[in-house]
């Protein structure tokens, strides 16, 4: 996954977006990124991959971590919704 590709679907927050909050505000726990502009209340899918910046952010990895391919995610993201696993709110990104 790229820097400019979205990492929350549902609230268009890249993943830039999301290491630059990490860098700057230095949160005490993963929940605190739904801060960063709503990443994570939306239908849930990138709370396991914010949770893995998170970490790797506190163990001085500069915000890398194992992520999928933004086409994959996508379509692993839609997978999770069709199963019934979260409901994005208006103007997410269409699932596919």
């Amino acid at each position: 996954m790229d820097l400019d590709d979205e990492l929350c679907l549902c609230f268009h927050v890249t993943k830039r977006k999301v290491v630059n909050y990490l860098r700057i505000e230095r949160p005490r726990s993963a929940s605190q990124l739904s801060d960063c502009h709503g990443a994570g209340t939306g239908c849930g899918w990138c709370r396991n991959y914010l949770k893995k910046l998170f970490e790797a952010s506190r163990a001085a990895n500069t915000g890398e971590a194992d992520l999928p391919t933004a086409a994959d995610y996508a379509q692993q993201r839609a997978s999770y919704i069709r199963s019934g696993g979260g409901t994005p709110p208006a103007g997410a990104t269409p699932i596919e």
